[in-house]
């Protein structure tokens, strides 16, 4: 029978599977496309109308730190939103211009 190895140093195999996953890098389709709108109306649940400068109107809520800051937003205000390439008629606000 092989003697154990009782020291700490050994994790035997298992030294990744604790922790946080790492993060695997994007390709450039997969990043989150930015652009800026206007707020053309306010809809229940955090959700709103924003119109783009291009004439398109998407439905977008507010990012979890807007919410947890409290930002306020009103009609007419100026925002940066992200959108996910694959469905361009959806958005996260992330931050307030104006």
């Amino acid at each position: 029978m092989p003697p154990k190895n009782t020291s700490r140093g050994q994790s035997r195999g298992r030294r990744n599977q604790f922790g946080p996953r790492k993060a695997t890098p994007l390709n450039e389709e997969d990043k989150a496309v930015e652009v800026e709108g206007e707020i053309s109306s306010v809809l229940a649940g955090t959700m709103f109308r924003v119109k783009m400068a291009s004439g398109h109107e998407v439905l977008a809520h507010i990012s979890g730190k807007m919410r947890k800051r409290f930002i306020r937003l009103v009609v007419g205000d100026r925002v940066k939103m992200e959108m996910s390439p694959y469905d361009l008629t959806k958005a996260r606000i992330v931050f307030r211009l104006s």
